[in-house]
This record gives C-alpha cells, sequence and structure tokens, in this order.
C-alpha cells in the first residue's frame, strides 16, 4: 500500500498536473489555477488527542496563493476502491487543516478543498458521498446533524470531451481508465509524455500490471531513451511479449514445433497489440489453453 501511495504522489505533486486536474475536474478546463502559483504543503497536519501528538497524512495537498495571499488549500485522495469512510476521512483532513490555520496566526482564513479521485473502472463508487449518508441518525435528531460531503471523481466515468480538456500528462491516464471501462482494451495515445516515468509508473500500480514501468527501463530496440509516449510502450511491451512467446514455444518441443510456436505466438501477439488487448497478451503468455483458444479465433495456421 505504501509504495501505491508514493508513486501515486509522485505524479500528482507535479503543478502541472496537480493545475491541471483542478481546472479541468472543478473548473470544466478554465484555467483558473496556474501551476506557479501553487506552493507544497507538507501533507501531515498534526493534533493532540489522549496527551500525545498525531498526525493526518493526505495523499497530495497544496497551497495556491495570489503573490503572497493564500488564496486556498486544495488536497487530493486517491482511491481504487469504494470507502464508506470516505466522507469522515475527508472531514477530518480539512478539520486538521482549519485547525493548523487557527494555530498560526488566524487572521487570514481561507478554504479547503479536498478531490477524492476514484480509479476503480470495474464499477462505479458505491460507498457514501456525505457525513449523513454514513450516519445512523435518529429521526429527531436528523435536523441538527450537519452535514459534510465529498467531492468525487470517478476518472474511469469521465466523458470523451473531459477526458480531452487535460493538457497534462494525466490526460494519457484518464484516457486509459475510459477505455478499459468501455471496451476492457486500450488504443494507445500519441501524445508525447512530460513526465514519462512517473505516468508510467501510476499505470503500473493502479492497474496492479508491471508491464508499463517495465517497459520504461526496457531498452528492446537497441537504442537510447525510453519511450516518449504511449505507443513507443506498447512497441516495447509487444516485442517483450513476442520474446516471451517465442521462449514458451521453444519449450513445447522439437524442431517442428518449436518453428510453429514461434511464429504462431509472434503473429498472435501482433494481432492483439493492433487491437490494444495488452491484458490477453500477457495471459496468452502464460496460459496455454487459452493461447490455444486465441489462435483458433484468430484463425492463425
Amino acid at each position: 500500500m505504501a509504495q501505491k501511495d508514493t508513486s501515486e504522489k509522485i505524479l500528482e505533486s507535479y503543478n502541472d498536473v496537480f493545475s491541471d486536474i483542478v481546472n479541468v475536474l472543478l473548473f470544466n478546463g478554465k484555467q483558473v489555477l496556474s501551476a506557479d502559483e501553487l506552493e507544497d504543503q507538507a501533507p501531515r497536519s498534526y493534533y493532540k488527542a489522549d496527551g500525545k501528538i498525531r498526525e493526518i497524512e493526505r495523499d497530495v495537498a497544496k497551497r495556491w496563493k495570489n503573490g503572497n495571499i493564500r488564496v486556498a488549500c486544495i488536497g487530493f485522495e486517491n482511491q481504487t476502491a469504494s470507502d464508506p469512510n470516505m466522507p469522515l476521512r475527508v472531514m477530518g483532513y480539512d478539520g486538521a487543516e482549519y485547525r493548523a490555520q487557527l494555530l498560526g496566526n488566524g487572521e487570514n482564513l481561507y478554504p479547503v478543498v479536498t478531490l477524492v479521485l476514484y480509479f476503480g473502472h470495474d464499477k462505479p463508487w458505491n460507498g457514501p458521498l456525505s457525513l449523513k449518508e454514513r450516519l445512523n441518525i435518529p429521526k429527531e435528531f436528523e435536523p441538527y446533524v450537519n452535514d459534510y460531503k465529498i467531492n468525487l471523481f470517478q476518472i474511469a466515468y469521465l466523458t470523451h470531451e473531459q477526458v480531452e480538456l487535460f493538457q497534462s500528462d494525466f490526460k494519457v491516464v484518464a484516457d486509459y481508465f475510459v477505455q478499459k471501462r468501455e471496451n476492457g482494451d486500450y488504443i494507445p495515445s500519441s501524445q508525447d509524455l512530460t513526465h514519462v516515468q512517473e505516468t508510467l509508473q501510476l499505470l503500473s500500480i493502479m492497474t496492479n500490471d508491471n508491464r508499463f514501468e517495465e517497459a520504461y527501463n526496457t531498452n528492446t530496440d537497441g537504442q537510447k531513451g525510453g519511450p516518449r509516449n504511449m505507443c513507443d510502450v506498447l512497441d516495447k511491451v509487444e516485442s517483450r511479449g513476442i520474446e516471451k512467446g517465442i521462449a514458451k514455444g521453444v519449450v513445447k518441443g522439437k524442431a517442428e514445433g518449436e518453428i510453429e510456436g514461434k511464429n504462431q505466438m509472434a503473429l498472435l501477439v501482433k494481432k492483439l497489440l493492433d487491437q490494444g488487448r495488452i491484458d490477453d497478451v500477457k495471459r496468452a503468455s502464460e496460459d496455454e489453453v487459452y493461447r490455444d483458444q486465441l489462435i483458433k479465433e484468430f484463425g492463425i495456421r
């Protein structure tokens, strides 16, 4: 879990990515927040309980400044699964920041806004969206209980028009999850990445598929430098898939069987990659029965 959290923070902590996410999700692409108006904020807040100092840690947090005046504090919380306690968690993060302001000069108080980014693509968020939804409230008390709502954004459920509004590397991330939700497959973007390794690392961690990150570190074409965009990434994945497929074919048998296995797997990988079926490439290289099914599906001889 710690590794995943760290990877998420690396990409989103870049000011160009952070401001881009805020501008698209909160302001429909209007350039309200500028990257050079952001300052890093320590993600940890401290409070005293039971005579001890305790801490609350956000995923990512930054302050928006206009000159020397702090305008707002904005935080991100990343989720791959619905969390029924998310309203309480967000309330705790925001409350800790307001308390820190009071313990400071207490004069220039500014708002705290938290965005919950949900990356699940198999099913939509099904957890509470407000404090009242989470509590069991006697009807007599209901009018007197203050509510607290979360700002939830389901990345895989953004529209194509929303995805196109992104200007940073997060556009590739959002596009990936939207395509996975809609089609179960992914057709790569030719958009060049600014933060290549961090984007691929985020995709690897959030999808539990390390081939994205491996593609950055693996040089299969004999040239220096890593991939620049997702097309380059899938080219490297394809090359490695063919190599693994050939190795599987060699193990199967003798001369003729070896040659047939090599040719069939190489052709199968190519056809799968043409359709953006990355997950099927991995499965076919490991599951002989499934590989034979795909060979029949494509009519490969």
